[in-house]
């Protein structure tokens, strides 16, 4: 009985708390929309209203992942996809991301590192995840002027292939008080709420960053003193690793739309509404595009076409009569190698890894999840349609 009211106060805990963190970003969204159509002669307002529709968008998607996040690793979905990696690498993502931010606060950011092994294997997404995550609530809750610094640092370790490498981030700011420290990874657990703290956040965070700390079969610790600041002391375990083989990186990033040009785009998409963005999208940079509704018109389409009709297929995954794995199979089957081996996209708000994997499988050239962003896009249109893909 007991065990059964726990659950039930958890649950309503958690609907209470995603009613309002959803809510929140989706009265901002509402609202800044609703001004803009009473001010759609002002430029300049709509642009401002614009960038903070994107800011709560932002935030509304990352709850969504976070929350779809912690189901996956509750139902152990979650695996590791570790590769070589040097540590030193995580520093400059970090300086990238948070460096012009800290200064713009005026914080003291510094970051030392004392690691002697130069590769090692990791899962690069999540471990980004975890410290990106610290470093995140760090900025977050430390005041103008005050102070963060990351410590790297290699530690003794007598498992042979191995090391230990240990990371402390130390921040002086608002600090947590020691009757909510037991409870900081707790899900949805926030000393304070958004309202009073006025710092956005899901409190999911330090329940995920110390979800995948275990997952990779590390330690996460926390001190903590209210009005004084925070360190978290992170510390795992990493199978050493040779020298990747280097293969050269397309300059897409910095590549032309030329290759684009004029293309003839099949887009496979059910719902009118993520169709008309999608074709909007993609003619704003000069293609050309026919849509069809569901798998079966898509492979229709290309069996009746000329050869090269279409440069290449964005297929959604989820669509009626035929899914978009089926009608890439159907497709990669073809007797004409043209139309067989026309570059396909899946394009689709199935995003987790096991998706991209699957649509890889299914003989698909890339994967772009929903929402799309256009540069990851265009990135990927590039490198599936030149000639050495």
């Amino acid at each position: 009985m007991a065990i059964a009211e726990s659950a039930n106060a958890a649950k309503t805990t958690f609907l209470f708390n995603m009613s309002h963190d959803i809510r929140t970003p989706m009265n901002a969204i509402i609202g800044y929309s609703q001004l803009m159509e009473s001010h759609l002669d002002d430029r300049e307002k709509c642009s401002d209203f614009l960038s903070k529709i994107k800011v709560s968008s932002d935030f509304l998607l990352g709850l969504i992942n976070n929350v779809l996040e912690m189901a996956r690793i509750e139902i152990g979905k979650l695996t590791l996809d570790e590769q070589p990696y040097d540590p030193h690498g995580m520093m400059e993502v970090i300086q990238s991301i948070y460096g012009s931010l800290m200064t713009k606060k005026n914080i003291q950011f510094t970051q030392t590192m004392d690691v002697t092994q130069p590769y090692v294997y990791v899962d690069v997404v999540k471990m980004r995840e975890i410290f990106l995550n610290l470093v995140s609530n760090a900025y977050k809750y430390t005041p103008e002027g005050g102070s963060i610094s990351l410590t790297y640092s290699q530690l003794p370790y007598d498992q042979q292939g191995c090391i230990l490498l240990q990371t402390r981030i130390t921040d002086t700011g608002i600090g947590m008080s020691k009757e909510y420290l037991p409870h900081i990874f707790d899900d949805f657990s926030r000393e304070r709420t958004t309202t009073e703290a006025k710092v956005e956040g899901t409190g999911l965070g330090m329940s995920i960053v110390k979800k995948l700390v275990e997952l990779m079969g590390g330690t996460i610790e926390v001190e903590s003193e209210l009005g004084k600041g925070t360190t978290f002391i992170v510390t795992m375990p990493h199978r050493i690793a040779d020298e990747p083989t280097m293969v050269s990186q397309s300059d897409v990033e910095g590549n032309s739309l030329s290759p684009l040009m004029g293309m003839h785009i099949l887009l496979a998409e059910d719902n009118d509404l993520n169709a008309e963005i999608a074709e909007e999208l993609l003619m704003s940079i000069g293609l050309v595009v026919d849509r069809v509704i569901d798998g079966v018109e898509c492979v229709d389409r290309i069996v009746k076409s000329e050869a090269d009709a279409y440069g290449a297929i964005l297929m959604d995954i989820q669509m009626p009569n035929m899914n978009g794995y089926e009608a890439t199979r159907l497709i990669r089957a073809l007797d004409d190698p043209c139309k067989a081996n026309i570059p396909i996209l899946a394009m689709t708000a199935n995003a987790f890894e096991e998706d991209k994997k699957n649509a890889f499988e299914a003989g698909m050239n890339g994967h772009i999840a929903k929402p799309v962003e256009m540069s990851k896009l265009i990135n990927s249109l590039i490198s599936a349609c030149s000639p050495h893909s």
